[in-house]
């Protein structure tokens, strides 16, 4: 069983809870994640653009793969407010999605760190997909997020 893992750590100059109430709406997801993947949030905005809470559950649609529509469920499981959170996929293109968003103050800004580990169903073939794509995707979705947040929020000095 392979579980792959992506680690990114990004410095921003924005407080800790400005980082924390950006992040935390999944209304924001849209805005940093690449317009080819047709990120759209559907689910209530009565329980989806309020205070991140553990049980909330987000629904998406996503195409990841040749424009095909995809349908993405993630449960927040894990919130210690300000400082980080949890999602876990319930439903959607993974066997397993587990990540982990963590905030930390530092001086003249925050420190952010996502921790994602991850799983291809479909065994050999996934693994082979991983290696084949579906990896590079991921790194050039989170690298699209970095310079989008640079753009919005500024550069570390």
């Amino acid at each position: 069983m392979a579980v792959f893992t992506l680690k990114r750590v990004q410095r921003l100059p924005i407080t800790k809870e400005q980082a924390w109430n950006f992040f935390s709406n999944p209304a924001n997801l849209k805005e940093i994640t690449p317009d080819y993947m047709g990120f759209q949030v559907t689910s209530d905005p009565e329980f989806s653009n309020r205070e991140m809470y553990a049980g909330q559950i987000i629904t998406y649609t996503v195409k990841p793969v040749l424009s095909i529509p995809m349908f993405w469920m993630t449960e927040i499981t894990q919130v210690d407010y300000g400082n980080f959170f949890v999602d876990e996929q319930r439903a959607g293109p993974y066997t397993i999605w587990h990540h982990q968003h963590h905030f930390k103050a530092i001086p003249g800004g925050v420190e952010m760190t996502d921790l994602v580990h991850y799983k291809i169903p479909l065994g050999i073939l996934g693994i082979f997909a991983h290696w084949l794509f579906v990896r590079s995707q991921l790194a050039s979705i989170f690298d699209y997020r970095w310079q989008k947040l640079e753009s919005v929020f500024g550069k570390m000095e």
